[in-house]
């Protein structure tokens, strides 16, 4: 994915600027070139292409100041790259403050790994609009196991996947998990055996036929990923609708992550599939999605996970648990400090099914997701502060997260599912807020 900029020069200047001018285009040429295309330059006041997704200057001048309407016709992004290390030069800081007066939405990036993320937000969001296909595994939602539970999500509603595909583009295309799971069990384990042999998976206490059931389903839902053609995302109702599988799809989303860049989600849970396209074709950071637990619910998080206390800390008030399916939840290897493949945990799950207990590294972690209804997006700065355990429960290795003002997060957070992104991504997450025109909810 690459986004379009069109370079915009002003008729004013003189034959020394016409010069730096080129030189300018030349640079950006070599810094960017691999996530933008440069389209022909354009002068202030003509037609820009219907191809661009942003405009971008290398060159600012005093002409800024006297184009006002002109300017203000352009309702394409601006990207100033004005310096000879491609972001803006402070002295153009006054041009940016008067665009934005007249109404212009001009981005001013202080480093090349800003520029990145703003010009891969514009390549994803073209993305999306083009039509980005997200497949999703599902037959009758939230009318299986815990159907207390998952009849309350949104993302099962048609009136969210109708969003969806009305706010940004995307097509959302439904297949049965019913079906897909049938098809994994008529391929032997010896053909799942020839598919697996370089994967070298690390796990501990999985029989080898629970193994090979579980690349069974790979293979088969990869086939129909082939059949559908162009797929960015896959994800399946894979707790809900337990009983149709004989094995769980953790590992084919690691491996079709790994092997074919295809995100992943978990539950059948759209809304994360969206953010964690958006997110990390962006920002290309490690990320994975977790139930948030905060120590604040007591009793109510607590039951769920089946254990009868949270871990006695300091201000409990600014802490949650990050646990899903068992373990702190499916993240793929390659973000990992610790990833093995263990027996399954849940109960709603087939005997045979497998599940991953992966550590991330610990540190300044960021937590987002897209709030329901797609105009904001929810960001907590915190902490991956350690692992806990609580052996024969639900949560057999949970991550322990902190944040800055518990009561604010109860107050506004949008899902007990959330996206853990590794390091603080704040900075950049505004930015890409910015390019989809959400509001940012920051906690």
């Amino acid at each position: 994915m690459k986004a379009k900029l069109a370079p915009l020069i002003f008729a004013e200047i003189n034959e020394r600027e016409q010069r730096e001018y080129q030189e300018q285009l030349r640079l950006l040429l070599e810094m960017y070139g691999d996530v933008a295309e440069f389209l022909k330059p354009v002068t202030v006041g003509e037609k820009i292409s219907d191809q661009a997704d942003a405009i971008v200057f290398p060159q600012m001048i005093f002409a800024a100041f006297r184009h006002d309407e002109v300017m203000k016709k352009y309702d394409l992004p601006m990207i100033m790259l004005t310096s000879k290390f491609g972001t803006i030069e402070m002295w153009d800081w006054e041009i940016v403050t008067y665009l934005r007066d007249l109404g212009c939405k001009v981005f001013s990036p202080y480093s090349v790994d800003m520029t990145r993320v703003l010009i891969r937000a514009l390549a994803v969001k073209k993305k999306l609009a083009d039509g980005a296909k997200f497949l999703m595994f599902q037959d009758s939602p939230g009318e299986g196991k815990q159907a207390n539970i998952f009849k309350k999500f949104y993302w099962w509603e048609q009136g969210s996947t109708a969003a969806m595909e009305d706010v940004f583009g995307c097509k959302l295309i439904y297949r049965s998990w019913k079906e897909v799971n049938e098809r994994a069990r008529s391929i032997s384990l010896e053909e799942a055996g020839r598919v697996c042999a370089d994967w070298d998976i690390r796990q501990e206490g999985v029989a080898e036929e629970c193994f090979l059931r579980a690349v069974r389903l790979y293979i088969a839902v990869k086939r129909v990923i082939e059949e559908v053609g162009g797929v960015d995302g896959v994800g399946a109702n894979c707790l809900n609708e337990s009983f149709h599988s004989d094995t769980t799809p953790c590992l084919a989303w690691n491996m079709l992550f790994e092997r074919d860049n295809i995100i992943w989600a978990c539950e059948g849970d759209t809304l994360t599939l969206l953010s964690t396209f958006i997110i990390y074709r962006t920002i290309e950071k490690p990320i994975m999605m977790t139930n948030l637990y905060p120590f604040l619910m007591g009793m109510a998080a607590l039951a769920h996970e089946r254990i009868d206390h949270f871990p006695d800390i300091a201000e409990p008030d600014k802490h949650a648990l990050g646990v899903h399916c068992g373990y702190f939840g499916f993240v793929p290897r390659k973000f990992c400090c610790e990833w093995t493949l263990r027996p399954k945990v849940l109960e709603i799950v087939d005997e045979h099914a497998c599940v991953v207990d992966c550590r991330m590294v610990k540190g300044p972690v960021t937590l987002a997701k897209i709030y329901p209804g797609f105009k904001k997006l929810s960001l907590i700065r915190a902490e991956l502060e350690d692992y806990v355990q609580y052996p024969g429960s639900d949560c057999r290795n949970g991550a322990l997260i902190r944040y800055r003002d518990g009561y604010r997060v109860m107050d506004e957070l949008c899902s007990h599912h959330s996206l853990i992104i590794q390091g603080d991504a704040i900075p950049q997450l505004r930015q890409l807020a910015k390019i989809f025109e959400w509001e940012v909810v920051e906690m």
